[in-house]
């Protein structure tokens, strides 16, 4: 999720090219941040709820959306990008949904930002999915390093790029999905990053995930006390340290 240390997720990225000696899995995932270019015809996009649909010039592209607010109770937080441009002679069609948590300031920033980023990638053209790695990456850092200005909240982001109608750059960070509609089939292109599956990733990169019940624990100081005896009845040999900071009173 952006908002996160993105040393601690992965960008999954995939690609699908319509021509036939493609051998590449149809799997990419990307994040990019709009840039302000030419525009072909594109749909009303920057509404918070609505619905709308638009083709590419060429005709090559057609899309349609709809958002609604739900009923949690809070301001809309979702955010979509749906719109035509040009590079390099080169027609893209930019989509993208970002889902905020804890207000809508993160989602905002990406919508009017990541694209951007991505295209600004020196290597977008030679190498797409390192671009929108390296894309997705510092657009999170500026969102972390403006936290004091974004508030506390983040935003997952699925993105896909269209080029010329034929190639299909996903990527997504988060639990939004991109699925690939084939021959009346529905294929999942996007990978979940959930709690489960993140543990599972850092435990085999040789890390560790424990979560502990001290929440009962009103005094930081006893807290940390527990914390200390209970690694030592786990045989831990090492030295012990633990700070617990409590927040709120």
């Amino acid at each position: 999720m952006f908002g996160t240390s993105m040393e601690k997720q992965s960008v999954a990225t995939s690609s699908s090219a319509s021509s036939s000696n493609t051998t590449r899995k149809k799997k990419s995932d990307f994040f990019n941040i709009i840039k302000t270019g030419k525009f072909l015809r594109s749909s009303s996009s920057s509404a918070d709820t609505g619905k709308g649909r638009s083709k590419s010039s060429s005709g090559k592209v057609a899309h349609g959306f709809h958002l609604v607010e739900g009923k949690a109770g809070h301001d809309m937080e979702d955010y979509l990008v749906a719109e035509y441009k040009t590079r390099k002679n080169r027609e893209l069609g930019l989509f993208a949904i970002f889902d905020g948590h804890l207000g809508d300031r993160v989602p905002s920033y990406l919508k009017e930002n990541l694209f951007r980023n991505i295209l600004d990638e020196p290597n977008f053209w030679d190498d797409p999915e390192a671009a929108i790695k390296n894309a997705y990456s510092s657009t999170d850092k500026l969102i972390l390093e403006n936290a004091s200005r974004l508030g506390p909240g983040g935003s997952t982001a699925v993105t896909a790029i269209v080029i010329d109608g034929k190639d299909l750059w996903v990527a997504n960070i988060g639990d939004s999905r991109a699925v690939l509609c084939e021959r009346g089939c529905a294929n999942q292109l996007s990978v979940d990053h959930e709690p489960h599956t993140e543990r599972k990733r850092i435990e085999k990169q040789g890390g560790f995930v424990i979560t502990l019940p001290v929440k009962s624990v009103k005094d930081p100081q006893v807290a940390a006390k527990r914390l200390t005896t209970e690694a030592l009845e786990r045989k831990s040999k090492d030295d012990i340290s633990c700070i617990v900071i409590r927040f709120g009173g």
